[in-house]
């Protein structure tokens, strides 16, 4: 006959889903910090939720495991000295378990915040937006496009070298009115070309001080991409193809006489034309992203540009 007493067997803690949420908390945090912010603060919640649910479960445990005190009888004939007070017990089990997982986190972060320094810091450094001379607003002729050819930035090279589509418009209530138009295609962002003639014999070079800017004068009857088929108006409106949305333009100002571009932005779509157009203006999005209607919560996050 086995003299074990079954009340010394080990007990395995059940199976519960703490681990798992507390994980998908880090995933969506570290997913966060590459997407969006709002994404980061989900995480952190469920994050905190769910290791504090862990935390109570195994506290809990150790709790249970502790001896039981013993109700204290008094005599009437004589009293017992008080009892010296006793450690409370802590198994060794659950010291190396936590042990554990601590040495395991130092281990893991050492691990990954190098790694996720290099993934995560290039999408939220560099990002700033360079404002670039085309040069005199006399090189724009009214109602003319103009083919422009810059470097965004010319100390990063030719990496950062753009190409818009410029229509002087006129004035607009005494003020000058420019479309222009960023020649990347909205469905895969392949270059997309004029839809007419470009008078190469007409080319000029205006020199900035900064950079040799190039200006095609050209006569479009809209836009195509020679990638996937995608057809755009003069305004930039799709007019066939897979595009999403109308294509992207720039931000301009007027500076001593001379015309500067600025800041990228999306647009659904336009509705008029030259100096009177309606543009449904958005943050800059990737291409082939909604940016408006129901199709656009299900791209509801953007990387950082």
């Amino acid at each position: 006959m086995s003299t074990h007493d079954p009340g010394d067997r080990q007990h395995l803690p059940p199976p519960t889903l703490w681990p798992l949420g507390f994980a998908v908390g880090i995933a969506c945090i570290l997913v966060g910090l590459v997407l969006s912010w709002p994404a980061v603060a989900v995480g952190a919640v469920l994050a905190a939720v769910f290791a504090f649910l862990w935390a109570r479960d195994l506290t809990r445990e150790v709790a249970a495991k502790a001896p039981p005190v013993a109700p204290e009888r008094r005599e009437e004939a004589e009293q017992a000295p008080p009892a010296a007070p006793q450690a409370k017990a802590y198994p060794r089990s659950a010291f190396l378990e936590g042990a554990t997982l601590g040495l395991g986190g130092v281990i893991g972060g050492l691990v990954a915040v190098p790694a996720l320094g290099f993934a995560v810091l290039p999408a939220f450094t560099n990002q700033a937006d360079h404002d670039v001379e085309l040069g005199p607003l006399g090189d724009f002729p009214e109602g003319e496009f103009v083919i422009a050819t810059y470097m965004e930035d010319p100390s990063q090279g030719e990496v950062t070298r753009r190409t818009v589509f410029v229509r002087n418009n006129g004035f607009l209530e005494q003020v000058p009115s420019f479309t222009i138009l960023f020649s990347r295609c909205v469905h895969l962002g392949c270059p997309v070309q004029p839809n007419g003639p470009i008078f190469e014999e007409r080319v000029k070079t205006v020199d900035t001080g900064k950079q040799a800017i190039e200006l095609r004068p050209s006569q479009p009857a809209g836009f195509g991409c020679p990638c996937h088929g995608g057809q755009y108006d003069t305004e930039g409106n799709r007019t066939a193809g897979p595009p999403v949305r109308a294509l992207d333009r720039l931000e301009f100002s007027i500076r001593d006489g001379k015309l500067w571009v600025g800041k990228h932005f999306s647009v659904s779509h336009v509705e008029g034309a030259g100096a009177k157009a309606r543009i449904k203006r958005y943050g800059l999005a990737t291409p082939g992203v909604h940016v408006d209607g129901i199709s656009a919560w299900l791209y509801p996050i953007e990387v950082p540009r």
